[in-house]
């Protein structure tokens, strides 16, 4: 998850347990953290596109997410918005693209959609209603993202937003950027979650009237509750090969047999968890382990370090280590048994 403000990193900050510090070796610090059984990295943007793509970048070459998310306010630029409301950007335009010429501003639209399965699984969490005590309306609307902050509703670049963006609700700085570096990085899958903080016109007083924390907050908990919501990894899927096709079964990283052509018999097929799905099953065990106070923060961030290492390795997992490391704790002993022993 990335923020551009403190007020927004703070709020989602309140939902991590476990919290440990990760230090990105151009500088960066990122804190991870766990939140509804999901490992979740966070980071701080700044303000602006341009840093938002870089932190973008730099935080999927780090952790490989299945999602990245990014978490804050926006200015909404509808009436019928309310302040605290939520929207989730069904679509983000990077407004600014364009040219400019003595007949006007000619604009040239760059636009990147939310993808499918995370609005479905979005729309069913708004739907649910018990993702916060007091849940605000969740929108699902594109959102505008430039580069300055944008304070009148009757300026020639809100005049600009409504003539070539008019189906846009919200604005503001950062998500362009953030959707473009994750479509740049194999088309990882992003989401942008605001919480509506002022109406543009009246930024100023609702800045004043202390929105921007409540709204960053609204934000914060739908977003983490998407992220608990995702609970199977797009990565860790795999589809059933068409018949006639050529496939190859696998035993834990190992090709056992090659089957070409259309299989007239009858098939017996036995399933193994592959390794990097035990991964996941052990995680949630250690999540769930400290978060029930059996094991300490100290056990609990070199587990992580050490599980999030495995899962970076550039060959099959070995998983013994792991067992290792936890097979002392008791309440981690029948799931290392179950996971790790063929």
């Amino acid at each position: 998850m990335l923020t551009a403000l403190e007020v927004e990193y703070a709020a989602v900050r309140a939902h991590l347990s476990g919290i440990a510090p990760h230090h990105h070796p151009s500088g960066t610090l990122f804190e991870v953290g766990t939140a509804c059984g999901q490992e979740i990295a966070l980071a701080l943007t700044g303000m602006g596109n341009s840093g938002a793509a870089t932190m973008t970048e730099r935080a999927i070459t780090e952790f490989a997410p299945d999602v990245v998310m990014f978490v804050g306010v926006a200015g909404g630029l509808r009436d019928w918005l309310e302040l605290g409301e939520v929207v989730v950007a069904s679509r983000v335009y990077g407004y600014h693209g364009g040219r400019e010429t003595e007949h006007g501003f000619l604009a040239r639209p760059r636009a990147w959609d939310i993808p499918h399965h995370v609005e479905q699984i979005a729309r069913a969490l708004a739907r649910g209603g018990d993702w916060c005590p007091d849940p605000p309306e969740v929108h699902f609307e594109p959102i505008a993202a430039g580069e300055v902050v944008l304070n009148s509703t009757r300026s020639p670049l809100a005049k600009q937003i409504h003539r070539n963006y008019n189906d846009a609700v919200a604005v503001e700085m950062e998500s362009a950027g953030v959707a473009n570096a994750a479509h740049l990085h194999m088309a990882t899958p992003s989401v942008t979650v605001r919480g509506i903080s002022d109406l543009v016109d009246d930024k100023d007083l609702t800045d004043r009237q202390g929105w921007q924390p409540r709204a960053a907050a609204n934000a914060a908990a739908f977003a983490v509750a998407l992220a608990g919501a995702l609970t199977h990894p797009r990565r860790s899927q795999r589809k059933a090969p068409p018949v006639g096709d050529s496939f190859t079964f696998h035993n834990n990283g190992a090709t056992i047999g090659t089957q070409i052509g259309k299989n007239e018999g009858t098939v017996h097929s036995v399933q193994h968890t592959a390794p990097r799905d035990r991964l996941d099953a052990i995680t949630a065990a250690v999540v769930h382990a400290h978060d029930t106070g059996q094991i300490d923060t100290d056990l609990f961030t070199t587990a992580m370090v050490a599980l999030d290492n495995t899962r970076n390795s550039s060959g099959p997992p070995d998983l013994r280590r792991l067992k290792a490391l936890l097979g002392g704790v008791p309440a981690l002993r029948p799931a290392l048994d179950s996971i790790v022993d063929d």
